[in-house]
């Protein structure tokens, strides 16, 4: 078997623009699976009975189910229901941020519910609302001590966005199999592909890591 370098060189930087596209649907799900991971850790944590049941039910439905499920829902599902077709990349986005929030979610409570009790009994003592405490006291100090997971959520998301692949989407994964389809080098594609996800993830790891010791560095100060 002859590995044809040539054909990895030609096909570089096509495959690149899709990683492009990975790192943007990848960027864009994880944003606002923040946000709705916040609100939705938050609200496990309210002692408001129906807020914490939906919120539970939310996160229990997106993590007991397979994202490529969600994405079939979303793409092929929900225009039945609406009536009008979605866009690929609007689909994409959708259903990997709503499954992002939920580990999101997981993540926010685990680090709020590891700060101390009494900071926000102190917040409160100072005559600050829960909103106020929990937004200048309790967050930024479970923010710091959530990065590691964070960094994990997003290193997961890239690897996963590549499911979107099966609605049409041309990411990273997709861009692979059309130069296959093309040039029937299997081998010499999936590798590169591979190896462009592999630099990837580093990269985000290696990103993570310093800002988890840049934080840990400002506590000492």
């Amino acid at each position: 078997m002859n590995f044809d370098f040539e054909l990895i060189l030609q096909s570089f930087p096509l495959l690149l623009l899709g990683a492009g596209v990975t790192v943007q649907i990848t960027v864009l799900s994880v944003s606002f699976g923040l946000l709705i991971g916040m609100f939705v850790g938050i609200a496990r944590l309210s002692t408001l009975w129906p807020v914490k049941m939906l919120a539970a039910i939310y996160v229990d439905f997106i993590r007991g189910t397979p994202l490529l499920v969600q994405i079939f829902l979303i793409y092929f599902a929900l225009p039945l229901i609406v009536g009008q077709r979605i866009d690929p990349f609007i689909a994409a986005i959708t259903a990997c941020s709503i499954n992002s929030g939920a580990y999101v979610a997981e993540i926010f409570r685990g680090g709020i519910q590891s700060i101390d009790k009494g900071q926000m009994e102190a917040g409160r003592s100072l005559g600050m609302t829960w909103a106020q405490t929990m937004r200048y006291i309790i967050l930024p100090q479970a923010f710091k001590r959530i990065i590691p997971p964070l960094g994990n959520e997003f290193i997961a998301m890239l690897k996963d966005s590549s499911l979107v692949s099966v609605i049409g989407f041309e990411e990273l994964t997709r861009r692979g199999q059309l130069v296959i389809a093309r040039t029937y080098g299997s081998f010499e594609i999936w590798i590169t592909v591979a190896f462009i996800y592999l630099v990837m993830t580093l990269t985000i790891s290696r990103f993570v890591d310093y800002l988890e010791r840049r934080y840990k560095t400002d506590d000492k100060h």
